[in-house]
């Protein structure tokens, strides 16, 4: 990218540029969001952050039958969050059981999820929560990739309240 495109993308004034690429600039918060943003990366990974040691900032994404995991909690058992990116693909429906309970947020896409002897497209926006013990599958609807939030629990039924409204 030449300094005149990244200007353009930026707001950012040809000199400025330059002399931030040379160092008799220092970079400032102001400069490094735009920047950041013109190259697609995050600002951690533009500025060099080291590891913070919190998976919530920076996770290792796991990679499980080719559905991309990014791991929102640390602790083993309990409840378990992950945004989770499935790709354009065409599979068959497998559905499974097991103990727990889960929830699906869809962030962006369409989610294919088939729940006993429903058949149902979630949208962005849209959530499902479900017993495990239900035949469950849920995948790409093949028309491109969906990524969701999944929350999954041994006691899915104590992860949320129902607020009523107070009484006045």
């Amino acid at each position: 990218m030449t300094l005149a495109s990244l200007s353009e993308a930026t707001g950012i004034s040809v000199s400025t540029l330059s002399r931030l690429e040379s160092g008799l600039r220092k970079p400032s918060l102001e400069l490094l969001l735009p920047i950041a943003q013109a190259h697609q990366v995050p600002l951690d990974e533009l500025v060099g952050a080291p590891p913070v040691g919190d998976p919530r900032v920076r996770a290792e994404p796991i990679v499980r039958h080719g559905r991309t995991h990014w791991p929102l909690t640390r602790q083993p058992g309990g409840l378990q969050a992950f945004k989770v990116l499935e790709p354009k693909r065409k599979l068959e429906p497998d559905p499974q059981t097991h103990e727990g309970y889960e929830w699906l947020y869809v962030l962006s896409g369409r989610l294919r999820l088939v729940l006993g002897e429903h058949d149902v497209v979630l949208t962005a926006g849209e959530a499902a929560e479900f017993d495990t013990r239900v035949p469950h599958w849920f995948g790409s609807t093949g028309e491109g990739p969906a990524e969701f939030i999944s929350l999954f629990g041994p006691q899915g039924e104590r992860m949320h309240v129902r607020a009523r409204p107070a009484r006045s």
